[in-house]
């Protein structure tokens, strides 16, 4: 087993050698990518209708195409869904991920042509394994071991039944290379079940007497899983099921809220835990060693990233930079261009560039999931903040959170908390006061909304019982996979909906 480990390491230095080329070769590699996508997608309906033919420069690009979010692009896909070829990029399509950003009723449908899947998708996953490997020398993942990714479930479109649909880690997994499902466990059967509740239970069932060192997924779902190993077989923390577990990998939500959970599970310093930026739309980005918590953005993965300044947000013909042009610490709406087919795509997700060589970023929050109704322009990077510094000072753990605004008469409102512990502090009213105070520390917006309740009221917090949130998300049939609680919300949908569970 350790010469099968030292293989591994092996095959996986030749793309850590890639790696380094694009950190050291940033610009160039992504003009590379551009001409690639541009040259692949001229003959397409999009490439055609667009004039691809006429595009030489990055100029020449933003100037043909305009920006697009998923409305714009929806007739588009709704073809490709049907079996329609050369549509958004060339050939017959025939996977598409679901989007599972919200809890929305609406779902998204975006589309993962077989070059996306192999140069995106999968080469990030193993980006993320060739930067770990590079980064640990000692460490025994793949030798006598088994990881877990905590995958959705596939099915088939109704109306052309050739495209299959669902969660990307699904998708993933059917196309995992042959020498991955040697890793791999529980068995694909189980791995892709749609329902959870009994995945759940085959999952831990099949899992636990396995040597298993790897497991990536959404924080909420591998908590779900967590709970039910200890239950199977009644030890104490995680540790003592699977010893030599090394590595969580995380992805999908800020980490951040779950971290003191997470250390009760696996109550050990050598476990570490490593971020990736993993969303429906692509593999973005991987963190590149431990010590540093912002991510890698892997620049040769089949993507051409633009960045908008959050101030040109709704402008009529709003300036976007390219990756040249950042700077540091500003917030930023991403865009990308894929060779899935997805132009100028407005993902929805915020990111800060905290490195310029190599360029690292952090995942900053959403486009529309923010509080602002009354000018205090509250991130999730503060609440999620904010919440963990709260946590770690009162012994508390939390399962999940949202927030939501209150509307009050003269010009007064606050805002409403809605949080299931997992251990609840001692004194829960000085909890809510900390909370509050240390947002006002992490917001100069909020604080000075808040000053003296000129504006803003103390936040009020209400508490639910645990398994709320879950059965909450199973009412809106959004249980499992890559189904996220909505954090921020400028209305009060979400926590309007959440009273029947309030303990």
């Amino acid at each position: 087993m350790k010469i099968l480990n030292s293989l591994v390491r092996f095959a996986f230095s030749f793309r850590a050698k890639k790696i380094h080329y694009f950190m050291q070769h940033p610009h160039e590699v992504q003009e590379q990518w551009l001409q690639h996508l541009i040259s692949r997608a001229k003959n397409t309906h999009w490439g055609q209708e667009f004039g691809f033919q006429h595009i030489k420069t990055h100029k020449d690009f933003q100037k043909q195409l305009p920006l697009s979010d998923y409305e714009t692009l929806k007739p588009y896909i709704r073809q490709m869904m049907l079996g329609q070829k050369d549509v958004l990029w060339p050939g017959q399509t025939k996977w598409f991920s679901k989007s599972s950003g919200t809890t929305n009723d609406k779902s998204k449908y975006l589309p993962v042509s077989m070059e996306n899947l192999k140069t995106c998708h999968l080469q990030g996953s193993h980006d993320a394994l060739a930067l770990w490997y590079h980064s640990q020398p000692q460490t025994q993942v793949m030798s006598n071991a088994k990881s877990l990714i905590m995958g959705g479930s596939l099915e088939r479109f109704a109306e052309f039944p050739e495209s299959q649909i669902g969660d990307i880690s699904a998708i993933m997994l059917l196309n995992m290379p042959f020498y991955g499902k040697y890793f791999y466990t529980p068995s694909m059967e189980t791995a892709l079940m749609k329902d959870w509740e009994q995945k759940i239970e085959l999952m831990a069932q099949e899992i636990c007497r396995e040597n298993l060192t790897t497991i990536g997924g959404v924080p909420t779902w591998t908590i779900v899983l967590f709970r039910k190993l200890l239950e199977v077989t009644g030890k104490s923390n995680i540790l003592e099921i699977f010893p030599n577990f090394e590595v969580y990998m995380h992805g999908g939500v800020s980490f951040e809220p779950y971290r003191q959970q997470f250390k009760a599970f696996l109550p050990s310093e050598k476990v570490q835990y490593r971020e990736n930026y993993n969303a429906s739309e692509g593999y973005f980005a991987s963190q590149y060693d431990g010590q540093n918590k912002d991510m890698l953005l892997l620049l040769d993965n089949g993507v051409y990233y633009e960045f908008m300044p959050l101030s040109e947000l709704g402008s009529a013909q709003p300036i976007v930079l390219s990756l040249a042009e950042v700077e540091l610490d500003q917030d930023y709406a991403l865009l990308i261009s894929s060779n899935a087919g997805l132009w100028r795509y407005q993902i929805g997700d915020t990111i800060r560039f905290t490195s310029l060589a190599p360029y690292r970023i952090q995942i900053s929050g959403r486009t529309k999931h923010f509080i602002n109704v009354f000018g205090e322009e509250v991130m999730v990077q503060n609440t999620d903040k904010a919440l963990a510094i709260c946590c770690e000072k009162w012994n508390a753990r939390i399962s999940e959170y949202t927030v939501g605004p209150i509307f009050l008469e003269e010009g007064k409102g606050g805002h409403e908390w809605w949080i299931e512990f997992e251990q609840q502090p001692k004194n829960l009213a000085a909890f809510a006061q900390d909370l509050d105070q240390t947002l006002q520390s992490l917001n100069s917006d909020y604080e000075a909304k808040r000053y003296r309740n000129m504006a803003l009221q103390p936040l009020k917090l209400h508490t639910l019982a645990k398994g709320s949130f879950h059965a909450w998300l199973k009412s809106r049939g959004k249980y499992g996979g890559q189904n996220k609680v909505p954090r921020l919300s400028n209305s009060r949908e979400y926590i309007e909906s959440l009273a029947q569970f309030e303990q």
